[in-house]
């Protein structure tokens, strides 16, 4: 046989196993069909001819994206796939895994970005001449964007034939969405979105201000804006991206993958300069004569294995050799030992690094020679683990031409988030309070504070900010105290009227039916939230597990579409009943008025009852019964996962349903009662401590 009858032979045999090999689930068909996951389960049911599974598990299969597609088509069901759903299921279902493709394609997108017309001829090309004339293509585009030695490998044909109808796709995409940029942030918003898990990402907000902070710093030292940053635990790139107009962008991080795709997504979001490596930073400096302007990081946090015993003569240790509890003062003395003199790092730190024990003297030597300059806490929620207020540490590499200052700033943020809201966070009120602290513009000392450097080197060194600021007056004033506990008790009468009285009542067996029936017979719907993204120029507030649980307003957010249209997100319409999945304990939420239209949030169920079949009441109360969770749920792992279509309620004529109905709705708004003069009675407590401590509530006589 010819070598090129061979070789096309060879391509076209690759790029049937591709076509065979990606695969979808169910929530991936439904998708693709625009209907729900419901729909799916009863075509596998009623059509013998529905494509077997190929992958998965028992309980979540996956089908041939080929063979499934042709299913569709043929029944009528498959008018048109939209081009992004078809890309995506297309790269979920690389061989080689959705990392992979993703890095292979983000190479062809920025060939397109920086070769329109040289792309364009080879993609004209059929193949296997395409996938064979790639790789010189981008081997010449890649060095030029990145250099050797480089993180982004170029693919060969034979990596890259498995998936060239992924790469004419994505091409497509790029002129869909507006450009290879917006097709890259939306297939890793996508991936990102599927696996929330397994990357512990900076949310877009938080890079932004620690890149306004650096430059704010950099600003004030009279340094012209940064040309060289840094960040040395790169991720997926999201804080340099954050960046203004800079010259040169070093990345690296000890994934392989990840330090690729950051330095892709980086090159295709501007026309810097990118230098990328892989490697474990701290063991193997990809980077040691590096000045940077400024080091933006977001280090992994509480490591032991970061190299303690081998790097204990490493001269980035400055400052001291940190312990082995320490990791994160071994990576704060690394961005400013990749510093130039007078250059700023800004770091995301966990709490404890601010006092512990362990790391008191490298703390202290930071502050003597001037090299830490402000703490920031952070509210609760602003990055992964969202239950910790972080700290943002602000560093500059002493200059032996500069003084080194008095002073140290303390910023804390928590008291601009009240409580209920700390799943949505006032991004633009966070920043300018923090950059007008730093610019010594700060409204109180409840706030932020300079403290002397003199004052802070005692035995402890705790860097904490709570501990130089005025807490704010929790209670206020008297009078408003005074209206607090009218208020108080209001409630309290309130809530003596709505106690529930038990009435006995002889148990008698009753048919049960489950949600998982009443879906496939269409009395009710299933919905899955935690898709979708907002649309342009409104926001969409979203119903979070938090707010559930607690009976709270919806205070979520959606992300923002990453460059291409608006993912519509499941909306709550007033009757429907929300139910989290996560191991809350037994709970459910009837959607009213004033919450219909948020869009449903990660980790919840929506049941959507048809009125003329199921009273919402009704179904909520018995799903919110212990036992009923119990039996519905999984303890096969640390968390307990709740199977919402196994959970049971009586078979009931709709007049009794409505009747049992009543019954729970007046129990939910006791429970809203007590919800209400528990906090109170919190916030009363709390005033009075504070008005009597600081002598504005008078002390009076005890009231028996």
């Amino acid at each position: 046989m010819p070598e090129d009858s061979a070789a096309e032979a060879t391509a076209e045999a690759a790029e049937v196993v591709a076509e065979a090999a990606a695969e979808v689930t169910a929530a991936g068909i439904a998708r693709l069909a625009g209907v729900g996951r419901a729909a799916v389960s009863n075509w596998r049911r009623r059509h013998t001819d529905f494509p077997k599974p190929v992958g998965g598990t028992e309980t979540s299969p996956s089908f041939s994206l080929a063979e499934v597609e042709q299913w569709l088509r043929e029944q009528g069901k498959l008018a048109e796939v939209p081009l992004r759903e078809r890309v995506w299921q297309q790269l979920a279902g690389h061989p080689a895994g959705t990392l992979t493709g993703l890095v292979h394609t983000g190479c062809v997108l920025l060939l397109l970005r920086e070769r329109p017309p040289g792309l364009a001829e080879l993609a004209a090309l059929p193949e296997p001449r395409f996938t064979d004339a790639l790789p010189a293509a981008l081997e010449e585009v890649l060095t030029l964007r990145f250099g050797v030695p480089r993180a982004v490998r170029t693919p060969t044909a034979g990596e890259l034939a498995p998936a060239a109808p992924l790469l004419r796709a994505a091409v497509e995409l790029a002129a869909e969405l507006g450009g290879p940029r917006q097709a890259f942030e939306f297939l890793l918003g996508r991936h990102l979105d599927a696996n929330p898990r397994q990357y512990t990402l900076t949310p877009p907000p938080l890079a932004e201000l620690m890149a306004a902070l650096a430059a704010a710093a950099t600003a004030d030292a009279g340094d012209p804006p940064a040309a060289v940053l840094l960040d040395p635990a790169s991720g997926t790139g999201g804080l340099l991206r954050a960046a203004a107009r800079p010259a040169v962008l070093a990345v690296q991080d000890a994934d392989p993958e990840l330090a690729a795709l950051s330095a892709l997504r980086l090159a295709l979001h501007g026309d810097a300069d990118i230098r990328s490596a892989a490697g474990d930073t701290l063991r193997a400096d990809a980077f040691p004569d590096l000045r940077a302007d400024t080091v933006l990081a977001h280090p992994p946090f509480n490591e032991r294995a970061w190299g303690h015993d081998e790097l204990a003569y490493d001269p980035r240790w400055e400052y001291g050799f940190p312990a082995r509890t320490e990791s994160e003062l071994a990576w704060v003395q690394h961005a400013l030992a990749r510093l130039r003199d007078g250059g700023t790092a800004v770091l995301l730190m966990p709490p404890a690094v601010a006092s512990r024990r362990s790391g008191r003297r490298i703390r202290a030597d930071l502050l003597r020679r001037g090299a830490l300059r402000a703490v920031v806490a952070l509210p609760a929620g602003a990055a992964p683990p969202y239950g910790i207020p972080l700290h943002l540490w602000v560093l500059v590499r002493p200059a032996a031409d500069r003084r080194p200052p008095a002073e140290a700033l303390f910023v804390d943020t928590a008291g601009l988030v009240p409580d209920a809201g700390r799943d949505k966070l006032p991004w633009t009120a966070l920043q300018n309070a923090v950059l007008d602290a730093w610019a010594g513009r700060a409204a109180d000392d409840t706030l932020a504070r300079a403290v002397p450097v003199i004052d802070l080197l005692d035995d402890e060194v705790d860097l904490a900010p709570a501990r130089y600021l005025t807490p704010p007056d929790a209670g206020g004033s008297a009078a408003e105290l005074a209206a607090v506990r009218e208020r108080l008790d209001a409630t309290l009468r309130r809530t003596l009227t709505l106690a529930p009285v038990p009435e006995p009542a002889r148990p008698a067996p009753r048919p049960l039916t489950t949600v998982g029936e009443l879906a496939r017979t269409g009395a009710l719907q299933l919905r899955t939230g935690g898709q979708g993204t907002a649309p342009a120029g409104r926001e969409v507030p979203v119903l979070t597990e938090h707010d559930v649980l607690t009976g709270t307003a919806p205070s979520g957010t959606l992300p923002e579409a990453a460059g291409g249209p608006a993912e519509d997100p499941v909306l709550v319409r007033e009757g429907d009943v929300v139910v989290p999945v996560l191991g809350g304990g037994p709970s459910a939420r009837v959607v009213d008025a004033a919450t219909a239209g948020a869009a449903l949030g990660r980790s919840l169920q929506l049941l959507r009852p048809d009125p003329e079949a199921l009273d919402p009441w009704f179904l909520a109360g018995f799903l919110r019964g212990t036992a009923n969770n119990r039996q519905a749920s999984s303890f096969a792992s640390t968390a307990t996962r709740l199977d919402v279509r196994r959970l049971q309620l009586p078979r009931l004529p709709l007049a009794d349903q409505r009747r049992h109905g009543e019954r729970y709705r007046s129990l939910a708004a006791f429970e809203e009662a007590l919800r209400l003069t528990a906090r109170l009675g919190e916030q009363l407590v709390q005033g009075l401590y504070d008005g009597l401590a600081d002598g504005s509530v008078q002390p009076g006589e005890r009231r028996s």
